[in-house]
């Protein structure tokens, strides 16, 4: 198992939206509002920050990376278009599937739609097991191999809040969750409401955050995303609304829960980007 899937195709609309912080430089700030976040290069260095999850995946031992970007993508080409520069330098071979906006939407129709379209460029994947995670956090190679090696067919990092260093505010934009005794998953809910996020604590009074990273068997997996209703709010197909459909539907599906403390760097609002660059320090 040593293919990681990124999910690069989001619009990046509040980075772009968030006004300019203090500690920004003239071409962070340019960047943020000109192109996906984890394409922008921080200042001191002379490479988009993706590429710190990419060397972190490589230290974790995985060896092909599929990025999921917009039809738009000339700029992640531009980068990461090079598979001999990548194999040299990154250490790793890296492809690209395309997340098509389907006829009369203006964004992209959400993460399980991301995946589904990305299976369907590339349907070995259907039968073959792989971790996915976002473009804007820095995942650390400790997670990314806890995943790599786990023997669950799917699996994902629960983290401990405690241990995320974020405002409530910002917890509420990521899935809480709940195990079971075995660390199993048996419930999760995508941006939860302030008020909800102390339902979710659990016997041991931890609040257990996915930071959407996962492993996963396709074959499991894939007819749930396609079968995955929108939210009604949002307008997306979310990807913790078909793992939820996946372990309450499909006999002997279950989604293992690796308990992990530690922070992860997150890159949402031009208010992030300095943050990132310090906790990189």
């Amino acid at each position: 198992m040593k293919t990681l899937i990124i999910l690069a195709g989001g619009a990046s609309s509040r980075m772009k939206k968030s006004q300019a912080s203090a500690g920004l430089s003239a071409a962070e700030v340019a960047a943020a509002n000109a192109s996906a976040k984890c394409l922008i290069v921080l200042q001191g260095d002379e490479r988009p920050v993706l590429d710190y999850i990419i060397k972190n995946a490589q230290a974790a031992y995985y060896s092909e990376i599929i990025l999921i970007t917009s039809p738009q993508n000339d700029s992640f080409k531009s980068w990461y278009g090079d598979n001999t520069w990548n194999k040299e330098r990154l250490g790793v071979t890296i492809k690209f599937a395309i997340q098509y906006i389907p006829e009369g939407r203006e964004k992209p129709y959400g993460t399980a739609d991301a995946l589904q379209q990305a299976m369907d460029q590339y349907p070995e994947l259907k039968e073959k097991e792989f971790v996915v995670c976002n473009s804007d956090n820095l995942y650390s190679a400790d997670a990314l191999n806890q995943l790599q090696t786990t023997d669950a067919k799917n699996a994902f990092i629960a983290y401990d809040r405690s241990g995320l260093d974020f405002p409530e505010e910002k917890i509420a934009r990521f899935a809480l969750c709940r195990l079971n005794k075995e660390n199993e998953l048996i419930d999760i809910i995508e941006k939860p409401k302030l008020e909800e996020l102390e339902n979710y604590r659990d016997k041991t009074d931890t609040l257990r955050v996915s930071m959407n990273i996962f492993k996963f068997n396709g074959a499991d997996l894939y007819w749930w995303l396609v079968d995955c209703p929108e939210n009604p709010e949002r307008k997306e197909k979310e990807l913790p609304t078909a793992i939820w459909l996946m372990i309450r539907n499909m006999r002997n599906a279950t989604m293992l829960g690796i308990p992990l403390k530690e922070h992860v760097p997150d890159l949402t609002t031009k208010e992030d980007i300095a943050i990132f660059r310090s906790q990189l320090k």
